[in-house]
């Protein structure tokens, strides 16, 4: 049994894909959060939102990797925040999945290389298990013949499920 002050872990099953206890979240210098408490169990939606400049994005670089921990204590997908290296942080976004609001996806390639990207990016060699990957997310939300559009070619609607394609590709 691992005990991680209020949260007892009893095996990795019950393990929570991330947690911060009183985190303190910054950007360069500046603070942008502090006493942050978070827990996210396997399954779970998680979203986030409040005003401008109210440090939404600030915690998701922090999760991610983006921006280090300024103190208390994280852990996201087995990775300690607090000893996070450089070179881990794509082992760690390799058990995430994210979509992003502005879905972020390259203008200049189809929906297809958008998606055989960002595998490739995350370690994926063999091209017909990248080929077999994008299919079925493709098919998972209703993109299957879309494939080969460029992103402007697409409605909003379309796009944002690109960008649901590319979070789930990975099996977060």
């Amino acid at each position: 049994m691992m005990d991680n002050g209020d949260l007892i872990l009893e095996n990795q099953a019950a393990r929570p894909v991330a947690w911060l206890r009183d985190a303190r979240i910054a950007q360069r210098d500046n603070l942008v959060l502090q006493g942050v408490e978070l827990v996210v169990w396997p399954g779970d939606f998680f979203y986030l939102v409040g005003r401008v400049g109210s440090g939404k994005t600030s915690l998701i670089e922090t999760l991610t990797g983006q921006i280090p921990l300024a103190g208390g204590e994280g852990e996201v997908c087995g990775y300690s925040l607090q000893n996070l290296t450089p070179s881990q942080i794509p082992y760690l976004r390799r058990h995430l999945g994210i979509v992003f609001q502005d879905f972020k996806l390259l203008t200049d390639r189809t929906v297809e290389k958008n998606l055989s990207f960002a595998l490739r990016a995350t370690g994926w060699k063999r091209k017909l298990d990248v080929e077999r990957r994008i299919h079925e997310v493709l098919e998972q939300v209703g993109l299957t013949t879309k494939a080969y559009k460029m992103p402007n070619q697409l409605s909003g609607g379309e796009q944002q499920r690109v960008a649901i394609a590319r979070a789930l590709l990975n099996d977060p």
